[in-house]
């Protein structure tokens, strides 16, 4: 896959709600199996699509590409051997020393592509439909449905769903709503509606960790207000959480990264480079993963000493 082929896939991806970096290849230097304006996707698996560099380019930049996801900052990669670049380095420029015989470098960019927030409005009220057009003007994903239309394949675990119902079959909708187990669940009520709504859905063995989920009533209280300050409450509470990152498991906040350490990311102990599975040793009890099998002869000639530079 390159060219188009690597586009093409980018909107497929953004379309689907996945999240996934997109590195390009900003300048090299020869001899260098990449070319300038080579671009790659890197999924949230590690899964590479197109073409960046040979073996050793490509697992350093899926290992950057997996902290840019979590993190959500592009950054600017400047891959050669060691003390290849001296002090000419740009600032802001992260520099990754490969341990590859060539004397090739290369400038990756790799910028985030996280989806955009999904927002399901149930109801047809004018606040509803206020609030969608905020939702729109943020380039939010926004679909304002009306109870009869709403299913559970309305929506998901990244969906923040609204139930402005206006009292009729709120409910029912709740009910509804909370089974998908949605990022957000918000009623648009006073807070004794909402404690009612809440009780009969209790009385009825809807599951408590369900329930506890609901916000009711939605917004953030900004007391006695118009029907557009009300939208704009509800949005200012969305917009609060998502930055606070307390919103669903299933939404595209930062997230962990493992440890280098980690066998999921295992780091070579001689150069520093991404590990690969095919090129292991064990030393006392543990495996330890290398970018090349000279990297493992290294270490294996004298392994103490790499893992106590590991460990310092």
């Amino acid at each position: 896959m390159n060219g188009l082929g690597v586009l093409e896939r980018a909107g497929q991806l953004a379309r689907s709600g996945e999240a996934f970096a997109l590195a390009t290849v900003v300048w090299r230097q020869g001899p260098s199996s990449s070319k300038q304006g080579s671009r790659a996707i890197i999924t949230s698996r590690g899964e590479m699509h197109g073409w960046i560099g040979g073996a050793c380019a490509e697992p350093v930049v899926i290992r950057e590409a997996k902290q840019v996801m979590a993190d959500g900052n592009a950054r600017l990669l400047l891959l050669g051997s060691p003390g290849q670049f001296g002090t000419a380095v740009p600032e802001g420029m992260t520099v990754v020393p490969i341990s590859c015989q060539s004397e090739g470098a290369l400038e990756v960019f790799i910028e985030p592509v996280l989806p955009v927030p999904h927002l399901v409005i149930v109801g047809s009220s004018p606040m509803a439909r206020t609030l969608a057009d905020l939702a729109r003007a943020l380039d939010w994903l926004t679909d304002l449905v009306s109870p009869q239309d709403f299913t559970a394949d309305s929506a998901g675990p990244r969906t923040m769903i609204l139930v402005a119902t206006q009292g009729h079959g709120d409910e029912d909708m709740i009910e509804r709503a909370a089974a998908v187990r949605p990022a957000y669940l918000g009623l648009v009520a006073s807070r004794r509606r909402g404690e009612a709504v809440l009780g009969y859905l209790a009385e009825r063995g809807v599951p408590a960790d369900q329930l506890d989920r609901v916000h009711a009533p939605a917004g953030l209280d900004l007391g006695k207000t118009t029907h557009e300050e009300m939208a704009v409450a509800i949005l200012a509470e969305l917009v609060q959480l998502r930055a606070s990152g307390e919103l669903g498991r299933g939404m595209p906040m930062a997230r962990s990264v493992p440890s280098v350490a980690s066998p999921v990311d295992p780091v070579d102990p001689v150069c520093g480079m991404a590990g690969d599975a095919a090129f292991s040793s064990s030393h006392g009890g543990a495996t330890y993963y290398f970018c090349c099998a000279s990297c493992r002869c290294s270490f294996e000639e004298n392994p103490d000493a790499y893992v106590k530079a590991v460990l310092r």
